[in-house]
C-alpha cells in the first residue's frame, strides 16, 4: 500500500508537465477587437517554441513590439493579405472595418523573417520569393537564404542564421528548443485556394508582363497546416480554403486535430459550408475564428447581424473569436482553459 501511495504521488507530482497549455494570441490592427483584416496569431509551446502565423497587414514592421521573440515563420499562401503587402501604419489607426496601411516593399512575411532570424515554413515555391525578399532586406552583402540545418530530423531554435524548410504538401518541419525532449510538429496541408502573388510586389518586370496578358503570377499550391504541440495539442490552420474531402480523410481521421482555427471569408465560401465542414468533417473539440473581412466585434462584443455570428450558431464546437491581443490557452484535447 506504501509503495502504491508513492506511485500516486509521484504521478500527480508529474502531471503538472504534461498539463501545460499552449498559448494563443491573435495579433490584429485594434486591440481587443476582431476586425475585417485580422489574420496573424503567435502560437507558443509549451517548450517555447514560438511560431507567427500569416504575418498579413496586422503588423507595424518586423520590429512590432507586440511579437516578441517569433522562432518560426508560417506562410499559408501569397495573397497580399497573407504575405503582407501592406503593413499598418500604428495600432488603432483607422476604423476597425478598414484599418490604416501603408505600402511596404518586401513584404511583413519578409521583414518580420529578417528582424527575428527566423525559420520560414512553407512550400520551396514561396520560401524562395520570401527569401528573396529578406536578402533585399539584408544587402548586397547577405548570404544566400538556405534550408534549415536539421539534427535527428528536427531544426532547434532559435536558429543561427534565416532559413526556410525543405518542404511542400505533406512534408513535415520539427522546430524544437535546445533543452526540450519534444519538438513541435508541423505538416503542410490542402488547402482550396487560388495563390497568386501581388502584382506590388513583383519585379516591375513581371508586372508589366503580367498587366500586358492579364495574367497573374503564381507560386505553386496554397495551403494550411496541421501544428502537433508538445502537450498534445493538435492545430488545423486552415489558411484560406474552401470545402474539400481533405477536411476529413487527412484532417480529421489521420491527424485528428482538437482545434481548428478556422479563416471565414466570402472568397472560398466558409460563411455557408463552415458549418458543415467543422461539424461533419473536422470535428475539432474548440474552434477559434479568424479572417472574418468584416468589422465583427464592437467593444470585444460580436455583431449579433454579422456573418460571423450567424456561422457561431450553426457550429456545434465552442468557437472562440481571435480577437487581437487577447492570450487563450488550449490543453493537450483542443479544450480552451483560459482566456476564452
Amino acid at each position: 500500500m506504501k509503495h502504491l501511495s508513492a506511485a500516486l504521488v509521484l504521478v500527480i507530482a508529474a502531471m503538472p508537465a504534461f498539463a501545460q497549455n499552449v498559448k494563443i494570441t491573435p495579433v490584429g490592427s485594434h486591440p481587443g477587437e476582431l476586425c475585417a483584416n485580422d489574420r496573424a496569431m503567435i502560437f507558443e509551446d509549451p517548450t517555447g517554441v514560438r511560431l507567427l502565423y500569416d504575418p498579413a497587414h496586422n503588423l507595424t514592421g518586423g520590429d512590432d513590439p507586440r511579437l516578441g521573440a517569433i522562432h518560426v515563420v508560417l506562410l499559408s499562401h501569397m495573397h497580399g493579405d497573407h504575405v503582407g503587402d501592406l503593413k499598418l501604419k500604428a495600432v488603432g489607426e483607422g476604423t476597425c472595418g478598414n484599418s490604416a496601411r501603408v505600402p511596404t516593399p518586401h513584404s511583413t512575411t519578409a521583414e518580420v523573417v529578417a528582424a527575428k532570424n527566423a525559420a520560414l515554413v512553407t512550400t520551396r515555391a514561396m520560401g524562395g520569393f520570401v527569401a528573396n525578399k529578406v536578402q533585399g532586406i539584408q544587402g548586397s552583402g547577405a548570404k544566400p537564404i538556405g534550408f534549415c540545418p536539421q539534427s535527428g530530423g528536427a531544426t532547434t531554435v532559435p536558429v543561427a542564421g534565416v532559413c526556410t524548410s525543405q518542404t511542400d504538401l505533406g512534408g513535415v518541419f520539427v522546430a524544437k528548443t535546445a533543452e526540450a525532449k519534444q519538438g513541435v510538429e508541423i505538416t503542410i496541408v490542402y488547402a482550396s485556394h487560388v495563390n497568386n502573388a501581388p502584382p506590388s510586389l513583383l519585379s516591375k518586370a513581371q508586372q508589366d508582363v503580367i498587366k500586358a496578358d492579364g495574367g497573374i503570377v503564381e507560386y505553386g499550391p496554397a495551403t494550411g497546416f496541421v501544428v502537433k504541440f508538445s502537450n498534445g495539442l493538435v492545430a488545423y490552420l486552415s489558411g484560406d480554403t474552401g470545402i474539400h474531402s481533405e477536411m476529413k480523410t487527412v484532417i480529421n481521421e489521420f491527424h485528428k486535430a482538437s482545434l481548428a482555427v478556422l479563416n471565414l471569408g466570402g472568397n472560398p465560401g466558409i460563411y455557408i459550408s463552415g458549418a458543415h465542414a467543422m461539424n461533419e468533417l473536422v470535428k475539432p473539440a474548440s474552434i477559434i475564428l479568424t479572417h472574418v473581412n468584416e468589422p465583427a466585434t464592437e467593444g470585444g462584443q460580436l455583431g449579433p447581424a454579422s456573418q460571423t455570428a450567424r456561422l457561431v450558431k450553426a457550429l456545434k464546437a465552442p468557437s472562440h473569436l481571435a480577437l487581437s491581443g487577447r492570450t487563450m490557452e488550449f490543453d493537450g484535447a483542443g479544450k480552451c482553459v483560459a482566456g476564452c
